[in-house]
């Protein structure tokens, strides 16, 4: 069965770094396009980034330049590195399937906490 869990995140003062990893289990990660999304308070689920099988990255304008999506298929870990964090960025961040789009299902982890305040 899928299993997803994620960690890294925090509190944190605008302008700093975190970073997230989720550890992956019960499926074929090396094969499976991975994406990031994260929801805010009060606000519906916001993609972030996909990365391919084959290591194709991309990202929402919101994080373009600031964040960095990336795989070890050895260890069947999917990160995010952010950057330059700002207030906005404060939110509950889930890894998932891509192939899932935003459609919650029973998989999903409990995700990671990501606060940015000063």
């Amino acid at each position: 069965e899928v299993h997803l869990v994620e960690s890294g995140g925090g509190l944190v003062q605008p302008g700093r770094s975190l970073r997230l990893s989720c550890a992956a289990s019960g499926f074929a990660f090396s094969g499976a396009g991975m994406s990031w999304v994260r929801q805010s308070p009060g606000k519906g689920l916001e993609w972030v980034s996909d990365i391919s099988s084959g290591g194709s990255t991309t990202y929402a304008d919101s994080v373009k330049g600031r964040f960095t999506i990336s795989r070890d298929n050895a260890k069947n870990t999917l990160c995010l590195q952010m950057n330059s964090l700002k207030p906005e960025d404060t939110a509950l961040y889930y890894c998932t399937l891509t192939s899932w789009g935003l459609r919650r299902n029973r998989y999903w982890g409990q995700g990671t906490q990501v606060t940015v305040s000063s």
